[in-house]
């Protein structure tokens, strides 16, 4: 069994434009100051990292892997979620999700996808000249309109839609595999790879492509109401990732999954701070443990009600009173008494 790594903190929703979180240098001495000994950076903020530069040399990646550790701070992975979800958009979101891109490519579909696709590679030579096995993204989605639909879809329509989706990612795989990391599909709602069935119907079509990976967030399988200690069993082979993230479901007569559009607040299923959630997290890191899970536990702090950096510093805590140092030897080694084969054949009953 191998140890797992953290605490470490997912710096998407902390980077902002006051110090201390507007620089690297600021960022990763506070995320230290917390408690933690990693971040996970997400590639789409030039506010800590210049990514095409990270693409190119790997002496800006040792210059900047240097000023973390300085602080006490490693690198744990980059992200693309907000470039890796511009990979596949439904025309349905083409507005909502013009922001995510840079602004030369705004409303022109077909070049923002283009675009994205040059960075989620970018992120993958970066973190090839880092050193980083690991990295984070979202698939992006062409069939999430149609999940719960009416009038019933026509036939093939999904099939469809995720022959075009590993169609579009598997030159990206790819890249991945040139670069030795693997591509690690936050499983979310909003995604067309939100579940494990979604999962397997995009790794089928991309030849079971061993760098298709998955990142486990137990808070988005509460919120569906899926077996999340299951999954973990099912999938270890592909959990490459791990986001430590609490939620809560609380349906009610009036409102249950879909939550009637209120907001976060007055949801039956809520993002929540770690430890003020449902998650059985005891449950998560032993099993993690046990199928030698040995990446990092980042620490996602999405909440609707507790202020992020009180969630930060109580996240960093809690990641660490659940991290199992596993053990060397087995508990009962003490009453070993020691056999060979022969004693064994005697213990039972066979003839020499």
């Amino acid at each position: 069994m191998k140890n797992i790594k953290g605490p470490a903190l997912f710096l998407a929703q902390f980077a902002g434009n006051e110090a201390p979180f507007n620089s690297w240098d600021g960022i990763t001495k506070w995320a230290s100051d917390c408690g933690y000994v990693g971040v996970q950076v997400p590639s789409w903020d030039a506010r800590l990292i210049d990514l095409d530069l990270a693409a190119e040399s790997k002496d800006y990646c040792d210059t900047f892997k240097g000023q973390a550790a300085e602080n006490g701070i490693a690198v744990t992975e980059l992200s693309t979620h907000l470039q890796g979800q511009l990979v596949a958009v439904h025309p349905a979101y083409d507005t909502a999700f013009d922001g995510f891109a840079a602004e030369s490519v705004r409303g022109n579909p077909a070049a923002r996808q283009e675009w994205a696709v040059d960075q989620v590679k970018k992120a993958l030579s970066a973190s090839m000249h880092m050193g980083i096995g690991a990295h984070a993204t979202f698939s992006g989605a062409l069939a999430w309109p149609y999940v719960y639909p009416w009038p019933q879809r026509p036939a093939g329509l999904i099939e469809t839609a995720f022959d075009e989706l590993a169609k579009r990612w598997t030159p990206i795989l790819n890249h991945a595999e040139g670069c030795g990391v693997d591509v690690c599909y936050e499983i979310h709602p909003g995604e067309d790879l939100h579940d494990g069935v979604t999962y397997e119907m995009f790794l089928e079509r991309t030849g079971n492509h061993a760098r298709a990976c998955m990142l486990y967030d137990p808070s988005h399988y509460v919120l569906q109401c899926m077996d999340y200690l299951d999954n973990i069993d099912i999938y270890k082979d592909r959990i490459r990732m791990f986001h430590v993230k609490d939620a809560e479901f609380n349906p009610t007569g009036r409102q249950g999954v879909y939550s009637g559009y209120q907001p976060w607040v007055d949801r039956a299923g809520r993002f929540r701070s770690l430890g003020d959630g449902q998650v059985d997290f005891a449950a998560i890191f032993s099993k993690m443990a046990a199928n030698d899970f040995n990446g990092w536990a980042v620490v996602e702090w999405e909440c609707c009600l507790k202020h992020p950096e009180d969630g930060a510093r109580e996240g960093a805590q809690f990641v660490k009173d659940h991290i199992i140092r596993v053990t060397e030897r087995a508990f009962d080694d003490f009453a070993d008494a020691g056999t060979d084969e022969a004693a064994n054949r005697k213990m039972l009953g066979i003839q020499q």
